[in-house]
This record gives structure tokens, sequence and C-alpha cells, in this order.
């Protein structure tokens, strides 16, 4: 298991992504839209990792409710499994709480799921299937 990514709320998209360009002295390895979570993303190369920034696209966007819960910075940490419905099932079975109890599709078409943060300590944990 390692640390995928760490997912950042940011109100405006275009004014993270020159705060990040010169933080990383690169350009976003990707910018996308992913229609079925209601968000704009940028995905920025770090060694290993990746900083995910993600912008609402519509007022019941998951990142919109957030900020408006007055949130803002890191919103999750990912994490990179070998199986990811193998994982999900054994997490279930140790009472761990899913949002998602089934893989879904995120960002660059990966199969993602996410585990509630009232089972993980306060924390939104996204989990990623290895590729």
């Amino acid at each position: 298991m390692r640390i995928d990514h760490v997912g950042i709320a940011v109100k405006s998209l275009d004014d993270a992504l020159g705060v990040f360009r010169k933080l990383t002295g690169a350009e976003p390895a990707s910018v996308e839209e992913v229609a079925d979570q209601k968000v704009r993303v940028a995905m920025f190369q770090v060694g290993e990792s990746r900083i995910e920034l993600l912008e609402a696209t519509a007022p019941d966007s998951p990142i919109a409710r957030f900020l408006e819960k007055g949130g803002r910075g890191v919103h999750h940490l990912t994490l990179t499994v070998p199986d990811l419905e193998q994982t999900l099932a054994a997490l279930e079975h140790d009472g761990f709480k899913l949002i998602d109890r089934q893989p879904r599709v995120g960002a660059g078409g990966e199969k993602i799921a996410f585990v509630h943060p009232s089972s993980t300590a306060g924390v939104l944990i996204e989990l990623v299937e290895e590729s």
C-alpha cells in the first residue's frame, strides 16, 4: 500500500493551478472534469504521489458541500490497493463504514471507492486500485 494522492478542495481551480505550478515547478499532469462526481480535477505529480486539486462544478457536488461547511484544503487521502473489491469486502467485514460498497470510476478512469470518515478517525479515505 502507498499514498496515491492527497485531494485538496479549492474554490477556483484556475487560481489554485497558478499556486501549485509555482510550488511544484511543473504543469499539471492532467486536468479533466469528472461529471459523475461534479468536479473539475487537476493532478500534479510529486515524486511517487500526486496532489489532486478539486473544484465543484455544481452546488450539490461533494466538494461544494465540503467548502460550504467551512472546509478548505485537504479533503481526502487516497491509498493504492492491489484488489479494490477484496479490500472493500475485508474493510466491511472489519466493521468499517463504506461510502462505496462497489468500485466506481474516478478521475483518469481509475477504479475508486470511499471509506466514511466516521470509521477512519475523521479522515475521508479514498481507495484506488493499482493499475
